[in-house]
């Protein structure tokens, strides 16, 4: 049984509140260690020690703290297969899709390395008469990162690569459910030549979340889970004086205009629905086909494909999906289709029953596929996060526009044509923060900025590209002027560049 505490100060160490957490197999629902919970006092003990390495940190330039990361990058690549079978085992996505996991953090990896670039300010030469204005970006001290289970590589380099960089240290509080990458992320930055105390994790559950939310040295949080709880961190973060970035739910809709390609829309549905069973902020849970011929085409086309997807143990490089994280997990979306019977909607694949031959004991289930689903259904407005696919009728453009337009989360949309028109008007129009045309899951390369709207995001600036390095830093103006031939006596005039 595997014993899972803190990494901090450089090096790991065991938990001493004597709670613990079951860390599970989901392939096979077995217990495979136990993560340590910390207590306030650990907390605090850990924002201390980053609190004393910060400044020098901080005051180490730019280039030198992109080497660090560049070599992270080098270990990362030496450990790639050993870290996405952990990642898989501990959260039960299949290995291929752990590795795509580990990818798509190391991208804001590598865009962090041109930190000497990023942090350049502005410079007006001659602003006024003898007076030069220029501005920097300095870190802000410590900050902190929350991060969710469904993607336990690559959310914590999303929020410890950029704020790093900038020159902060760094407070990660992953998912108790699979801490076990984000340990040895941890270990391969000190091995990478980080200072001890910048990169901290300290393992926990509400304690230790609220112990970061209150910290006065806590300066800036990131977060990502579901919008109850993003709401809670960013009310309670923001009356606290800090900067948050509170990323929550989604109910992400593709739309399908009647001129799409429909096999490569079903092709798309059927990765973007039930690829990582459904547990990603950016799957696709509602399908939206305009127009009943369209309708009727996509239903018979995607009926016996959700009926043959492979579902496997996270070691079968075959299987389209793996097991959900946790047994509770599991029953919740079970609950959530039996919600959608209940209300009417017609059940046209019922997963529920599968069971995998030699892992009975593990957290699987089968796609589930809806039709005929209504905007006034739990299973419509709700973020159900299981491998359950709801079709909701539009019976033209302007409801097929409407549907992800009016709904409370405003995460990712997708709209499947041929249409150039049809998508730059849809592009324009819906209410949502990052929106796909032909491309089902609309997550932006790490150089542009990642971000929902409504109920999706808390918080004005969003994660990496750009705007993760403004979030992790703050901007200092400077007005600068030289004695030469200055007049005597004060000005009691407000200063102006004329």
């Amino acid at each position: 049984m595997r014993e899972i505490g803190h990494f901090i100060g450089g090096k790991a160490v065991p938990g001493t509140s004597g709670r613990t957490a079951d860390v599970f197999q989901p392939m096979t629902g077995e217990v495979i260690g136990r993560v340590a919970l910390a207590t306030k006092d650990e907390l605090h003990a850990a924002v201390a020690n980053a609190k004393a390495a910060q400044p020098a940190w901080a005051a180490t330039n730019p280039q030198r703290r992109a080497r660090v990361l560049m070599k992270f990058l080098d270990l990362v690549q030496r450990e790639y297969d050993s870290l996405a079978e952990l990642l898989a085992r501990e959260h039960g996505k299949t290995v291929p899709d752990a590795k795509g996991d580990i990818q798509r953090g190391l991208e804001v990896i590598e865009f962090a390395c041109g930190i000497p670039h990023l942090l350049k300010g502005d410079f007006s030469d001659g602003a006024g008469p003898g007076i030069d204005l220029y501005s920097m970006r300095q870190p802000l001290g410590v900050v902190a990162g929350i991060t969710p289970f469904n993607f336990p590589a690559m959310i914590p380099m999303w929020k410890f690569g950029p704020a790093i960089a900038c020159g902060n240290a760094f407070i990660l509080k992953p998912s108790e459910r699979d801490p076990g990458v984000p340990m040895r992320l941890a270990e391969l930055m000190m091995e990478a030549g980080l200072p001890a105390g910048i990169l901290n994790v300290v393992n926990g559950d509400k304690e230790v979340v609220d112990a970061i939310l209150d910290d006065p040295d806590v300066h800036a949080i990131g977060f990502v889970g579901s919008s109850s709880i993003a709401q809670y961190i960013y009310s309670r973060g923001a009356a606290n004086g800090k900067r948050v970035q509170a990323f929550g739910g989604a109910k992400n809709h593709m739309i399908i205009m009647p001129d799409a390609d429909m096999d490569q829309a079903v092709d798309a549905l059927i990765g973007a629905g039930y690829g990582s069973a459904g547990e990603r902020c950016m799957a696709i849970s509602v399908a939206v086909p305009v127009g009943k011929e369209a309708a009727d085409k996509l239903i018979e086309k995607l009926v016996p494909r959700v009926e043959s997807l492979k579902i496997g143990p996270s070691t079968d490089p075959s299987a389209d999906f793996g097991p959900l994280v946790t047994r509770e997990a599991l029953e919740r979306v079970k609950g959530y289709v039996a919600t959608g019977v209940n209300e009417g909607a017609k059940l046209l694949v019922d997963g529920r029953n599968f069971t995998m031959q030699g892992y009975e004991n593990g957290f699987y289930m089968g796609g589930c596929l809806f039709d005929e689903v209504t905007s006034d259904m739990r299973i419509y407005k709700e973020e159900i996060f299981g491998p359950v696919l709801s079709v909701v009728r539009a019976p033209d453009y302007h409801e097929a526009l409407r549907l992800p337009t009016e709904h409370e989360y405003g995460n990712g949309v997708a709209i499947f044509t041929r249409d150039g028109d049809a998508a730059r008007d849809f592009a324009s129009k819906v209410n949502v923060g990052m929106v796909g045309i032909n491309v089902p899951i609309p997550v932006p390369l790490a150089y542009h900025t990642f971000g929902g709207w409504k109920r999706s995001g808390f918080g004005d600036l969003n994660q990496h590209g750009p705007d993760g390095v403004r979030f992790y830093t703050k901007t200092k103006t400077v007005t600068a002027r030289w004695p030469s031939g200055i007049k005597d006596g004060a000005d009691f005039v407000i200063p102006t560049m004329g």
